[in-house]
Parts: structure tokens; C-alpha cells; sequence
């Protein structure tokens, strides 16, 4: 897996900022494309799946329950 996305739940990180889950979307994106900024024609996909992949990651934080805290 792409080593720059970082765990961001707790105890590794205790605040997570949208910018956060965006950057790590960001970089899943990138990641599985294999495109760093993809070409015009792909543009809209790629966002459509940053958001997808940001939206999907917010809903598992915020479902998630860390034993012992």
C-alpha cells in the first residue's frame, strides 16, 4: 500500500482534519491509477473517486470504536 497515507484513528492520531482524509484519498487515488494528475479527460473520474474515497473513509472513522479509550 501507498506509504505517505497515514492511520488516522486513534491512538495514532487524535484529531483528523477534512484536509486529512482528503490528502490520504488523495494519495489512494493516485495510488491505484497509477496517475499522479491525470490527463484533462480524466479529471472528473479521478475527483469523483478522491471524494468517493474521502466520503467512504470519514464514514468507517467515524464507525470505528477503539478498545480502551
Amino acid at each position: 500500500m501507498c506509504r505517505s497515507i497515514k492511520t488516522l484513528r486513534p491512538p495514532f492520531e487524535e484529531h483528523v482534519t477534512d484536509e486529512d482524509v482528503r490528502a490520504a484519498a488523495l494519495q489512494y487515488v493516485r495510488k491505484i491509477s497509477g496517475f499522479r494528475a491525470p490527463a484533462a479527460h480524466n479529471a472528473e473520474a479521478f475527483e469523483r473517486a478522491v471524494d468517493a474515497v474521502a466520503k467512504a473513509t470519514d464514514e468507517l472513522l467515524s464507525s470505528l470504536t477503539v478498545r480502551g479509550r
